[in-house]
């Protein structure tokens, strides 16, 4: 497969995979608390040079989406998606500078060369190559967020400003060792609260003591029973207890305290039925605040377009792999409902198990490959396939 050159002015390094990812790794993105607006305004000036429309989305100090959109208008882009923010570095050190991008045994190591800087390099490397082919044609979208491990604030904040071209399928890059994957589980994070009456610890059967009720409400919320039978593929969903905090000193009867509870639904799992089956769980001994509502997203493996996808990403890594799906959310959660439920699949360089992990790194195999499969989405997208889902 030929690529067209870049025009106006971009680099050639801006169509070297490797060589724009450790541009982007020396980004300090880490969130919180962000800044990814530097590193977004990068981006956009490689994009404005080869005839992109973009628009740089603040979102408070420091801090931007990035869209861009290149095509004649002519039908629905193909989408792609990717964010710039990381997790924190973590305690333990790290062998090579986190925002270096150091290469190794072929290996690029740095934070976020995983999760997912390399991923969003090899999409806008691959729109960056086949530009003077994208002129002509329904085009690519690209919609590059801030704040997605926080839960994808930057994917709904850009939706609710508005005025999106409405792609026709959407490419999450988010690591997945370059496997296709038909959806990701669901994220719903509550903050359930008990409350009790304040008194001297010397006289606690003057009080209502809420750490107590907590304890209750734990037990409670360990045997809880979704109501759901197993998703085929994603499997069962999940209740963890993250957090719990109460009291304010040792010698008085605590009158508040806050559970943390993060659930994982799968597809066919409605958060407001979850929600509500989960309040009359509890009753009166505990309130309930929802702080992050991420939905499960599902793409039937069977769809044409999905199945275009899994035989473009046979052909480049040689594997065949079954159906799967992904434990963790996306932006997905947001944009595919947005633009009504369109097909989605998870598809990026990165490997799942060295997410947010100290010494984090991306094969460059990979990433040359990823290139490589998101191109041959674009052609089957501008030509063969004629932009139909």
């Amino acid at each position: 497969m030929q690529h067209i050159s870049v025009e106006r002015g971009a680099s050639v390094e801006a169509t070297d995979v490797v060589a724009l990812t450790r541009r982007l790794l020396r980004f300090d993105t880490v969130n919180p608390p962000g800044n990814e607006a530097a590193c977004a305004r990068e981006l956009q000036g490689l994009l404005d040079a080869a005839g992109f429309e973009t628009s740089l989305l603040p979102m408070g100090e420091g801090r931007a989406n990035l869209v861009a959109y290149l095509g004649d208008g002519s039908g629905a882009p193909l989408g792609f998606t990717g964010h710039l923010d990381t997790v924190p570095l973590g305690a333990q050190g790290w062998r090579h500078d986190p925002f270096e991008g150091v290469i190794e045994d072929g290996r690029i190591y740095g934070r976020g060369t995983t999760d997912m800087k390399g991923g969003v390099a090899a999409f806008v490397t691959a729109c960056l190559r086949e530009a003077e082919a994208l002129r002509q044609g329904p085009g690519v979208l690209l919609l590059i967020t801030a704040g997605e491990e926080t839960g994808s604030d930057g994917a709904r904040a850009m939706v609710a400003e508005g005025g999106l071209r409405r792609p026709g399928a959407l490419v999450v890059a988010e690591p997945t060792a370059n496997r296709p994957l038909a959806g990701h589980k669901g994220a719903l994070w509550l903050r359930v609260v008990t409350t009790g009456v304040t008194a001297h610890g010397s006289m606690p059967e003057r009080g209502v003591n809420a750490v107590v009720g907590a304890a209750r409400v734990v037990e409670q919320l360990a045997a809880f029973d979704f109501g759901a039978a197993p998703h085929p593929v994603m499997g069962t969903p999940t209740l963890n207890i993250g957090t719990i905090s109460g009291g304010m000193n040792i010698n008085s009867v605590p009158d508040r305290a806050v559970i943390g509870v993060d659930i994982r639904s799968v597809a066919g799992l409605e958060h407001g039925a979850l929600r509500a089956r989960l309040a009359q769980v509890l009753g009166d001994a505990a309130g309930i605040e929802t702080l992050v509502d991420l939905p499960p997203v599902w793409t039937d493996p069977a769809h044409p377009w999905m199945r275009r996808v899994a035989e473009a990403a046979a052909a480049v890594t040689g594997e065949a792999t079954p159906p799967a799906s992904v434990s963790y959310f996306t932006d997905a959660s947001v944009f595919t409902p947005a633009f009504g439920g369109l097909p989605t699949v998870i598809l990026g360089p990165g490997e799942p198990g060295l997410a947010h992990q100290t010494d984090e790194y991306c094969e460059l195999g990979k990433l040359h490959d990823a290139v490589e499969i998101y191109t041959r989405l674009i052609h089957d997208w501008s030509g063969e396939g004629e932009g139909e889902t």
